[in-house]
């Protein structure tokens, strides 16, 4: 069984290194599994390509896992198209989204602690929760959910915002929690790697107190990684789809 981690790709280079760096922590957590990387688009290898080379290596089966952290357009149209135009001779299974996940909540931390908060800070410290944005209402209504079930941890309280296709924007959610009263606002990057959007939620912090850095190979997502490819694993081919269970999100929420 292969593991292939699909990622969306970026003309930023920043991107396909987080990519990669996330990659090695999951081969370094499993190194009885074989783990390949493929991009939809920008980088190489493509997933087409690795697809190719893998079934003319032999190999039948495939976990294919969407490196995004909500299902949305990516999830349900640009993967699994993909994943049809697969040789014929892999039978590949898809692994869920990243998220939602208690996980990538603890990664969320982990981050904000490395940018210079305290668990002791929480209770004074309005969060934003800032993902790359949407037009699918699903997962618009995902990272809302996340937002709410991340304020009864015992932060002041927490705004989801988004970069791009929705609103409140990172800015419009920062004044809201300083007008709530928070006596710190910290934004919290619900992204994966750098790139045009990350970098957007960056601007949008500017008048924050605190930035976190994005996801990107925190041991935390590396073990949501494995634990989607585990469920994929277990799961009777027979409940998948034919050749390609269900997949990807997209840029959206990388």
């Amino acid at each position: 069984m292969v593991f292939l981690v699909i990622a969306h790709g970026s003309r930023d280079a920043r991107h396909a290194a987080t990519v990669h760096a996330l990659v090695r922590r999951v081969r370094s957590l499993r190194p009885d599994v074989r783990v390949e990387t493929g991009f939809l688009d920008f980088n190489i290898p493509s997933v087409q390509g690795v697809l190719e080379s893998l079934a003319a290596e032999g190999v039948r089966d495939v976990v294919a896992l969407p490196l995004l952290l909500t299902r949305a357009f990516h999830a349900k149209a640009d993967i699994p198209e993909v994943l049809r135009d697969a040789p014929s001779r892999l039978r590949i299974r898809q692994a869920e989204a990243l998220g939602p996940s208690p996980l990538l909540l603890s990664a969320l931390e982990r981050r904000l602690y490395e940018a210079g908060l305290t668990p002791a800070d929480k209770s004074s410290t309005g969060v934003v929760l800032a993902s790359a944005g949407s037009t699918d209402p699903e997962a618009i209504a995902v990272i809302a959910d996340i937002a709410r079930e991340w304020r009864h941890t015992g932060w002041c309280a927490v705004r989801p915002a988004f970069a791009s296709a929705a609103l409140p924007r990172t800015e419009d959610a920062v004044r809201e929690l300083r007008a709530l009263g928070c006596a710190t606002v910290a934004v919290a990057p619900y992204v994966l790697a750098p790139g045009f959007l990350p970098d957007r939620i960056a601007r949008g912090a500017a008048q924050a107190d605190v930035l976190a850095e994005v996801l990107g190979p925190a041991p935390e997502v590396a073990r949501v990684l494995l634990e989607r490819y585990g469920a994929a694993v277990s799961t009777p081919q027979a409940d998948h789809q034919s050749p390609v269970s269900a997949v990807w999100d997209g840029a959206e929420a990388m």
